[in-house]
């Protein structure tokens, strides 16, 4: 791993990041740079302040999207802030590109105030076709989402809902392989952040706002979930809860478990791990169901790696990781997302 590491910093070093920006014109003599520039640019301007639905026709704006975080939650690294965040920002834009042929532009905050996010982005949103919220720390990523649901452009927080997504469908198709009904399966979620909690909303079918959930008519659901924080299973009325982990924790674990995640883990069928390094041992693996499925996809460290949870006895394991098989990576949705937000517009 080390090796690999070693190997990504020299990659990056050599060009200077991932990222470089080129004309989708040529400028070869004056004709062209009179329409590219003055005197004929004034044209385009002045259509778009006649007709401001123009700017998706006459600009970059309607195929381009902004990637944006403040830092504070990068990967497995936590609060990192800003600045270490840019490469993890230039290979989200770099997949859109490669991906989706989507262009995108990395921008880091160097600011982890609510308000202020929700002001800058309000600010640059009229550059582009949709935004991007990545590695924000919840719970302010779930405020800073619902208060840009009207600035007129998507936006759309991936650590959210693209991990979600992703994590349904890879569980929907594990439940086959392990010939378990979906709507019969017991599942423990690792983690209570923006992950976690966007997760449980999903496998429950749940849709939430402002610290409220209410059940969606119509969606497959697993049978039971519980989803356990640092200290310890949500559950209705625990203390130590934000309004979004209250919201999940009254629609979620039936069986009332209070104790750790060794206690909410044993006998379910399916642990997805959104936390950090090293979470679940082996012993909780054991503890599980028959043909148990383990989702480790903390990075870049799993919660457990994938041959100590198949020696424990579980049946599929998948990780976030590209380097091992089984990937389970939003990388798999936002490209296409984005795409469908930008072609439907």
């Amino acid at each position: 791993m080390q090796k690999l590491y070693e190997e990504s910093v020299a990659y990056h070093r050599a060009h200077k990041g991932k990222l470089a920006t080129a004309s989708v014109v040529e400028v070869h003599n004056k004709h062209d740079l009179s329409l590219a520039y003055t005197p004929g640019v004034a044209e385009p301007c002045r259509v778009i302040a006649a007709h401001p639905e123009e700017v998706y026709n006459l600009t970059w704006k309607g195929r381009t999207v902004a990637v944006i975080s403040d830092g504070s939650a990068v990967l497995g690294l936590g609060n990192i802030g800003a600045r270490a965040a840019m490469p993890v920002m230039e290979g989200k834009a770099l997949l859109m590109k490669e991906f989706a042929g989507i262009d995108s532009i990395p921008l880091v905050i160097d600011s982890q105030n609510t308000e202020e996010i929700i002001r800058f982005v309000e600010h640059v949103a009229p550059n582009f076709a949709g935004i991007n919220l990545e590695d924000i720390s919840a719970p302010r990523c779930f405020q800073i989402e619902e208060a840009l649901q009207t600035i007129g452009i998507p936006v759309f927080h991936d650590d959210q809902h693209g991990t979600a997504i992703v994590v349904s469908a890879a569980l929907h198709n594990a439940a086959r392989v392990v010939n378990k009904p979906y709507n019969s399966l017991k599942v423990v979620v690792v983690g209570a952040g923006a992950a976690g909690l966007a997760i449980s909303r999903m496998l429950l079918g749940l849709d939430c706002n402002s610290g409220s959930c209410r059940y969606i008519k119509g969606i497959d659901t697993v049978h039971d979930l519980i989803v356990v924080d640092r200290i310890g299973a949500l559950y209705a009325g625990r203390e130590n809860q934000n309004i979004f982990k209250q919201a999940i924790a009254g629609m979620s674990n039936k069986s009332m478990v209070t104790g750790s995640l060794a206690d909410a883990i044993k006998g379910a069928d399916a642990v997805i791990g959104v936390s950090g390094p090293n979470s679940i041992t082996p012993e909780m693996v054991r503890s599980m169901a028959d043909k148990s499925i383990v989702f480790a996809m903390a990075n870049p460290t799993p919660e457990i790696m994938p041959d100590e949870a198949k020696e424990a006895g579980a049946y599929i394991v998948a990780t976030g990781r590209s380097d091992f098989p089984n990937q389970i990576n939003n990388v798999l949705a936002f490209p296409g997302v984005f795409k469908a937000i930008i072609d439907g517009r």
